[in-house]
């Protein structure tokens, strides 16, 4: 049978070109833990970057690699042990547990239903009729499960530690040192990129949903009566779509579109850095690939909102198969885990303004999955064309720049492809060679897997010097010198020049 949704139709490709597949396979797999390839490895990398090129780097904020099992004493003052509980539901038959809130929505099309409660989401599933998905047994009732994964730590289990489900406490105990290291100014931000990991209760939707993830996470510390945001500015007019508490409340089906200028004057997002970072997310989500009209902001309830947080967005994108899906938070975390920190450890995390008051910082953060992130970019970069798959990613994200073909492997042309290829990897460019089958048949298996430029080298470029360069994306050629390559490039890669831009167009007959 042939691939039922656009998200078959990726995982197919993803795992036999090499992006990602299950983990474990060659022992039957383990549902919520992916591996990459090659492929995805490099395009996972890419879209890092290009997030710290957007939050991190023009910002001089800093970052920092801290440890994934922490001490339960860390957990226990942010409020994790008391509060990261998902409901489960077991099946009476099978034994099979499953995230009850996610059961109902499948069944129902209701959104947020992890925000009505326990009560609630009982009565739901036994209005609905809901049963085990695997075997159709009862469901007992949902239970509250605590979504960490647990360890010891030491040789005797002198202590009991756990799996960091996010990287932001890091950034709060080591917070002392990152004033410091900024020398002892506000505003400044602690970032950090790296694995976490979730017990999830019964992980689908494949990569918008894993056990064992990376989250690009960044704390913004500033002065609660200066809240200003010298980059403000840069997206104070951006236009947004936006579902506020209020509209969450009416359920009002239609999202005000406001700019987030508007939103924060109008106290609809409580801080400029709040509204700064959504404006910037807009632009970065946009630079993966996704248009801005499938791109969406919706406040938490208050009653679906973490424990640390006075006001939090999810920023949301449109998806073939699962309709709106969070990419992305952004919470207003006020001074709730300092001033937790604080009591439980015993250290001071005040600051003491020129006036000689004291206070400590609050904080605002964005918090990004990566993971969904690299499905989202291809779901939004692939297309069908002429019975071929194509991924368009950005050229910024592609996991290889350019190909190179010889025409055929005789007359010499081998050896000046080799040539070309050598000289494109010495200037630092990400290369694939390929001499395999008709030159048709590559253009097709590089386009599969997102290479923008197909370099082909022919006996006019064993004779002249000059090849032939091909787009991924409308498959037009140009001609150009070889000498001229690299350069021509490293133009296109900059984005200060365009395909049509790098040579000679070579007009079909």
């Amino acid at each position: 049978m042939p691939p039922e949704t656009k998200y078959d139709i990726i995982s197919e490709i993803a795992k036999r070109r090499g992006f990602f597949w299950n983990s474990f396979e060659i022992y039957g797999g383990l549902s919520g833990f992916t591996t990459y390839g090659d492929l995805g490895t490099k395009l996972k990398r890419n879209i890092e970057q290009l997030w710290k090129e957007y939050f991190v780097r023009k910002h001089g904020f800093l970052e920092i690699e801290a440890p994934i099992i922490n001490p339960e004493r860390v957990f226990e003052a942010s409020g994790h042990i008391e509060n990261f509980k998902e409901y489960s539901v077991e099946c009476n038959r099978c034994g099979n547990s499953f995230r009850a809130d996610h059961l109902i929505e499948e069944k129902t099309c209701m959104e947020n239903v992890e925000a009505m409660g326990g009560e609630t989401i009982k009565n739901l599933i036994i209005k609905n009729k809901i049963t085990c998905p695997n075997c159709g047994g009862e469901l007992k009732e949902p239970e509250l499960f605590l979504t960490m994964f647990k360890t010891e730590i030491g040789a005797t289990g002198g202590e009991v530690g756990y799996l960091r489900p996010e990287t932001a406490q890091a950034m709060f105990i080591n917070y002392k040192r990152g004033f410091i290291h900024a020398r002892e100014k506000l505003p400044f931000a602690l970032v950090q990129s790296s694995k976490v990991a979730r017990n999830e209760i019964s992980p689908r939707r494949g990569m918008l949903r894993l056990r064992e993830f990376t989250i690009m996470e960044l704390e913004l510390f500033f002065d609660p009566e200066d809240s200003r945001c010298p980059w403000f500015n840069d997206v104070q007019n951006i236009v947004i779509q936006i579902y506020t508490e209020e509209m969450e409340k009416q359920q009002k089906e239609k999202p005000l579109i406001i700019t987030i200028n508007e939103a924060v004057e109008q106290g609809l997002i409580l801080t400029q850095w709040q509204g700064y970072f959504m404006g910037l997310s807009q632009k970065f989500i946009t630079a993966l690939g996704i248009p801005e009209k499938n791109q969406r902001f919706r406040a938490h309830l208050p009653d679906e909102r973490a424990h640390y947080s006075a006001q939090t967005y999810d920023h949301e994108i449109n998806l073939d198969t699962w309709g709106w899906t969070e990419i992305a938070g952004f919470a207003y975390r006020t001074d709730f885990d300092l001033s937790q920190h604080q009591e439980a450890s015993g250290q001071n995390m005040e600051i003491v303004r020129e006036d000689g008051t004291r206070f400590i910082p609050h904080v605002v953060e964005p918090s990004f999955g990566l993971d969904r992130l690299v499905y989202v970019t291809m779901e939004c970069s692939y297309q069908r064309k002429s019975k071929r798959n194509i991924f368009s990613f950005p050229r910024e994200l592609v996991p290889y720049q350019v190909a190179v073909f010889p025409l055929v492997t005789k007359d010499g042309i081998e050896e000046k492809a080799e040539e070309v290829r050598d000289l494109l990897r010495e200037r630092g460019f990400w290369i694939i060679y390929d001499t395999s089958g008709s030159v048709g048949r590559r253009y097709a298996r590089v386009d599969e897997i997102g290479v923008p430029l197909a370099v082909t080298v022919d006996y006019r470029t064993r004779d002249e010097d000059i090849l032939t360069i091909r787009d991924r994306d409308s498959w037009k050629q140009v001609s150009l010198r070889v000498d001229e390559l690299p350069k021509a490039l490293e133009s296109y890669f900059n984005r200060q020049k365009n395909f049509q831009d790098l040579g000679v167009m070579i007009e079909k007959d």
